[in-house]
């Protein structure tokens, strides 16, 4: 089984993500910031900032067969409202901080031989959605470095990307917090229901395996349809 690496499990994706691969047999290396996680025995917690100007990754082995990138923000605003520097803050902590810890971890993926990184980045940046600039700049940004990564680490690291829609985690807490609001969000997507974390764990554990071992430089829309499908 393999060594995996999950920045951000201790809550929403993340968690879902490390847990899925611990049901799997894997062993899971797992970072957390604010929310606090313990280790067990097959989760090795550990706090991380993945703002710090250097990296504390000292815990992990010397092969890693995944990475997973989680940390994220939602910040819904008309555009007009919006600072300079709160895009650069997204910036640096959704696409700052998945560069320096895959450049971190570079050595420890290379020695796997065959692995796999995971990224996330979302529906509004396929879509035009009101009040989205803010998160799409940054997902946008996370959607090319991950065309031009998977180019540049093949044949030996495949870099995919993940692009969900609204998903119940407490990231989007604040969006769902009604039944109206569940119910209304449920109804803009063909499949008529909000994605789960658990949703989107299953396409990331697989996106780690062999069994998708052909599969490199992909944006992967698990949005319910709403990207693609209109009824």
């Amino acid at each position: 089984m393999g060594n995996y690496l999950v920045i951000g499990a201790s809550s929403g994706m993340g968690q879902a993500i490390a847990h899925q691969l611990v049901k799997e047999g894997h062993q899971v290396y797992g970072t957390f910031h604010t929310h606090p996680m313990h280790s067990t025995e097959n989760i090795n917690a550990f706090q991380l900032n993945v703002l710090d100007d250097q990296l504390n990754l000292s815990s992990l082995p010397e092969s890693i067969d995944g990475l997973v990138y989680c940390p994220g923000a939602i910040n819904l605003r008309p555009f007009a409202r919006i600072q300079a520097n709160d895009f650069v803050d997204d910036f640096n902590l959704q696409v700052g901080g998945a560069i320096k810890v895959i450049q971190a971890c570079l050595p420890a993926l290379k020695k796997s031989g065959n692995a796999s990184i995971i990224l996330f980045s979302t529906v509004a940046v396929q879509l035009g959605l009101n009040f989205h600039t803010q998160v799409a700049v940054s997902k946008g940004a996370i959607e090319g470095l991950t065309k031009a990564l998977s180019a540049e680490l093949a044949p030996t690291i495949r870099v995919n990307c993940i692009a969900p829609s609204l998903t119940d985690t407490p990231l989007a807490a604040g969006l769902l917090n009604t039944e109206q609001k569940i119910e209304a969000n449920a109804q803009r997507h063909p499949l008529k229901r909000i994605g789960t974390a658990e949703d989107i764990a299953e396409m990331t554990c697989f996106l780690l395996s062999s069994k998708s071992s052909w599969i490199t430089g992909q944006i992967l829309h698990v949005d319910g349809g709403m990207s693609t499908v209109k009824i």
